[in-house]
């Protein structure tokens, strides 16, 4: 591996999945995005690393449930809600459609219905509520590890199932990862899971296992595979699955 062709696939990632500028030498070509894949999860820590840190920072101005906001809204703008509105769209695809096709036809309009508007409402209050009743450095640090984790949790996605559209803006993602590939990946997204508490990580770890599976099951069932509205539906149910994972944990 080359490390300029390896900096050229990490600024990839982070020109997709965020706002961020990337340097003009890093060019564009369809295959870079398929081999960016493995570093989404460092990318998502980094996303992570800011929501801890306007966190932290809003903490000595603002009671925590407003510097929770605070650190949600940096998090929402710098990845331009990218993966919320992969949630909004298969809410709606999902909730609406009855045949294959109904699904792919109604996930793939750019206006917003009933189901997604709810799921996207239920989904953003659940991850401040649980991420306002955590000690506060917990939660900044739960905030980096579920960004990375739950990135990691999604891709792994592209190591077993199909994607079933012919064409879409997520075609030059969705080829089938190599086990090395995806190894990279994990080793950038899953080891944060397992400070300061291990057994808490291991724990969060096995409640994505099963989430994974079990979703992937259903859009097999469904769609016959997965479109780029799922995986980020998947990043957001996996990162809420670590906040509230992580809230039981520490409640119990």
């Amino acid at each position: 591996m080359h490390p300029l062709t390896e900096l050229r696939y990490f600024f990839t990632a982070l020109g997709y999945f965020t706002r961020v500028p990337v340097p003009r030498w890093v060019g564009y070509e369809p295959h870079y995005l398929n081999a960016a894949a493995r570093y989404f999860p460092l990318v998502g820590a980094m996303v992570g690393a800011l929501g801890a840190l306007v966190y932290l920072a809003a903490l000595h101005l603002f009671p925590v449930g407003v510097a929770v906001l605070l650190s949600m809204v940096a998090t929402l703008v710098v990845t331009g809600a990218f993966h919320e509105d992969g949630l909004a769209d298969c809410c709606d695809g999902f909730g609406g459609g009855y045949t294959r096709d109904d699904v792919l036809r109604i996930m793939q309009d750019s206006r917003i219905g009933a189901f997604g508007a709810i799921g996207l409402v239920l989904a953003l209050t659940l991850k401040w509520q649980a991420l306002a009743a955590l000690p506060p450095a917990r939660a900044a640090w739960l905030m980096i590890a579920a960004h990375a984790a739950s990135r990691t949790g999604a891709i792994s996605y592209l190591t077993t199932l199909d994607y079933v559209r012919a064409e879409g803006k997520a075609k030059p993602v969705a080829q089938r990862m190599g086990v090395v590939a995806f190894g990279v990946a994990a080793v950038f997204g899953l080891p944060w899971l397992l400070w300061p508490d291990w057994r808490c990580g291991l724990a969060m770890l096995a409640v994505l296992v099963v989430l994974r599976v079990l979703i992937g099951r259903y859009w097999v069932r469904r769609i016959g595979g997965y479109t780029g509205d799922c995986l980020g539906f998947a990043q957001q149910i996996f990162e809420l699955a670590i906040y509230l994972t992580g809230l039981a944990w520490i409640s119990s």
